[in-house]
């Protein structure tokens, strides 16, 4: 992220206590580092998490306004995290949750929309673009990155269901984890310790990934995925 002096002091005269969820550190230092100044934007830092079993008990702990949210967690992803704080976004004082990520795929950003985030911005992201983000998700509006924006209106635009993979739907959240390590090229081995999980475990879910979509082996799985912006 690069700085902006236009607009990135706009929070001084404002405060907002926020989460950083996000499985690598040296990202979350970059954050921190960017708009984490409180004095000259606004936003107060008052937790980090690298996993999703840390994310809930940070978020608990601290009830921010505005939560940073990876979409690609260990244990369960940014989808596990919205659903396990889902009884903290109402209320008098709501978290809010913004999904600040690498992926501009799709599939990851209805995921997050429809498991109750007001946003979703990449990484690409100026710090001064960040902080404002931040304060408009604060005061409940709605944020994307400009393309973004159309993956939702599309799925939520009309009034009929909005449109589903029904492969994919056949498929539980942890599935879709293997099923995109996978198709990156991790082993096994890595995946396990991705996740937080035994490589049996793994192995468990990559054979009902292919009984669920009919494939036979990680290369026609790979292919799959690649097809579908899952990767």
């Amino acid at each position: 992220m690069t700085e902006q002096t236009d607009g990135g002091e706009q929070g001084a005269e404002r405060r907002v206590r926020v989460v950083l969820v996000d499985d690598h550190r040296m990202f979350r230092a970059g954050v921190q580092a960017e708009i984490g100044r409180t004095e000259a934007t606004g936003v107060e830092v008052v937790g980090e998490a690298a996993d999703v079993d840390q994310a809930v008990t940070v978020i608990t702990a601290t009830r921010p306004e505005v939560v940073l949210l990876d979409v690609h967690l260990p244990g369960g992803g940014g989808v596990e995290v919205l659903r396990r704080c889902a009884g903290l976004m109402g209320g008098e004082h709501p978290v809010r949750f913004l999904a600040l990520s690498v992926s501009d795929a799709a599939e990851d950003v209805i995921g997050v929309i429809r498991g109750g985030a007001r946003g979703y911005v990449t990484k690409t992201i100026t710090g001064s673009d960040l902080v404002d983000s931040v304060f408009r998700v604060q005061d409940g509006d709605a944020v994307f990155s400009p393309r973004l924006a159309g993956f939702v209106l599309d799925a939520f635009a009309s009034t009929d269901a909005p449109p589903v993979d029904e492969d994919l739907d056949r498929l539980t959240q942890r599935e879709r984890e293997v099923l995109r390590l996978i198709a990156r090229g991790y082993a096994y081995k890595e995946i396990a310790k991705q996740l937080f999980i035994s490589v049996k475990t793994v192995e468990s879910h990559v054979s009902a990934v292919l009984r669920k979509l009919q494939l036979s082996n990680r290369h026609e799985l790979t292919r799959w995925a690649t097809a579908r912006r899952l990767v």
